[in-house]
């Protein structure tokens, strides 16, 4: 019982650290609309790239201080405005096929070694037909990892609970019921001192 409790303590801490430590922002919204993914980085870059997926298996933007590279899926719809590190990508005329994970992803080259990070404004686009498009910022993100714990502590306190009723109930019957001593009887003394009462 306490595996099955360890277990489902750790996946509701994974799914929480998960989304928290990956940093990126959930925005829905309708076909046709636009969408400006803002990549930043605190540190100097020398190379960024937007890429989607959730491998980061597709190249999407490619930007240095001497040339930029547009994706032939988006040429006509992407426009980008800044320079590395601090760049506003904007995707226009959404479809539901851009629906996904896009990342910003930062190089830059040290020692003769591309030093490979993810910057700020990741983000994962969900693009609907129809209906609202409510956009979550950092502040829903923050709010639904709050709740998630809380339901977590929640889920566990519940299952310990009755764990322990349930061992309380089991040992209960053993501590009431008391057990009658048998005193050791030989039939051979008991009947000899019977013939000589007489």
């Amino acid at each position: 019982m306490s595996a099955v409790c360890l277990f489902i303590l750790i996946l509701c801490f994974y799914g929480t650290a998960r989304t928290a430590a990956d940093g990126y922002e959930v925005i829905r919204i309708k076909v046709g609309k636009q969408v400006t993914i803002q990549c930043k980085s605190a540190s100097n870059q020398e190379m960024l790239y937007l890429k989607r997926g959730l491998n980061e298996e597709e190249d999407i933007f490619y930007l240095t201080d001497l040339k930029s590279t547009i994706n032939q899926k988006f040429t006509d719809r992407l426009q980008f405005h800044g320079q590395v590190p601090n760049v506003h990508i904007l995707l226009k005329n959404l479809t539901l096929d851009d629906t996904g994970p896009y990342w910003c992803v930062y190089k830059m080259s040290s020692n003769y070694k591309l030093k490979t990070s993810r910057g700020n404004g990741s983000v994962l686009l969900v693009v609907t037909e129809s209906g609202p498009a409510p956009v979550c910022t950092g502040q829903s993100q923050g709010d639904l990892v709050l709740v998630s714990v809380v339901i977590c502590a929640a889920v566990l306190i519940v299952v310990l609970t009755v764990f322990l009723i349930w061992i309380i109930i089991k040992t209960k019957p053993l501590r009431s019921t008391v057990k009658k001593r048998q005193v050791p009887v030989n039939d051979v003394y008991e009947d000899m001192r019977g013939t000589i009462r007489r």
